[in-house]
């Protein structure tokens, strides 16, 4: 089951469990669509994947299954992100 994490890994904004431009790696690392797409360029700073947007679970299901409180630490290792961009930015996600 997703954790929905509540904020992007990024710039911490808010991502609450409806939010439409939240966006997660295979591994779940959660970002904003903007930092996703502009400032990682679809190349996740942690694992070198892209990313999808993440699916909202319906209202009726948060009080069984609640969403993650858990906060990630927001930043970037630029230096690190920066090799996974020369080595992963010209794959398309699905290819590497």
């Amino acid at each position: 089951m997703l954790a929905l994490r509540p904020t992007c890994e990024c710039c911490e904004k808010p991502l609450p469990p409806n939010a439409r431009d939240a966006m997660i790696c295979s591994f779940e690392c959660t970002f904003c669509e903007s930092c996703a797409l502009s400032r990682l360029q679809n190349v996740c700073p942690n694992c070198g994947g892209g990313f999808q947007f993440r699916p909202i679970r319906p209202k009726a299901r948060l009080d069984s299954r609640p969403a993650s409180k858990e906060v990630h630490p927001a930043g970037i290792d630029e230096h690190q992100h920066r090799a996974f961009l020369d080595r992963y930015g010209s794959i398309a996600p699905f290819d590497r």
